[in-house]
């Protein structure tokens, strides 16, 4: 299974959940088998499933 834009998020990467635009730019942590480690600005730490979430990279339009 691809992990579309995932497949290349590297930790340090900063990024934005596309469902929840309120927790603010996040920046990967890790990423390990799928699973994408994020700190957000307004949520904290939160581990998501990249089969699932397809991130938008930060700064992008």
């Amino acid at each position: 299974m691809s992990l579309g834009m995932n497949e290349f998020l590297e930790p340090g990467m900063l990024v934005r959940h596309p469902d929840a635009p309120d927790w603010g730019i996040g920046q990967v942590q890790s990423v390990i088998n799928g699973r994408i480690t994020v700190n957000f600005q307004n949520e904290g730490k939160v581990v998501i499933d990249g089969n699932r979430v397809e991130l938008i990279l930060a700064g992008e339009p």
